[in-house]
C-alpha cells in the first residue's frame, strides 16, 4: 500500500520487569511498545555513530580541547532545549 512504512517483524525476549517498564514508558510517550523500542534503538544508534565520529576526528586531529568540549556541550543543551520545548538538563 502506498504511504505505509515498511516494518520488519521481530520477536524479542525480555525480563518481565523490563517489559513492564517499557510498557509504562510507551504509555507515558503515547506510543506502542514497538514504537518505543524502535525510537530508543534509533537514538542509541545515533549516539554510537556520534561517538565513533568523535573518536575518528580525535585520531586525525588530536583530543578535543576544553573550549571545544564546552562549545559542544552548549550546542547540545541548546538543541535539546529546542527539541523538548523546555530547558534541557544535561550533565557535564
Amino acid at each position: 500500500m502506498p504511504g505505509m512504512a515498511q516494518r520488519a517483524k521481530r520477536s524479542v525476549s525480555l525480563p518481565p520487569q523490563l517489559a513492564r517498564e517499557i510498557d509504562q514508558a510507551a504509555a507515558r510517550d503515547d506510543t506502542s511498545f514497538s514504537g518505543w523500542l524502535a525510537e530508543t534503538a534509533a537514538r542509541r544508534l545515533r549516539l554510537d555513530a556520534g561517538r565513533r565520529a568523535i573518536a575518528e576526528w580525535e585520531r586525525d586531529h588530536g583530543p578535543l580541547t576544553a573550549t571545544e568540549l564546552a562549545d559542544g556541550l552548549a550546542r547540545a543543551r541548546a538543541l535539546l532545549a529546542r527539541k523538548s520545548g523546555r530547558r534541557a538538563r544535561v550533565s557535564a
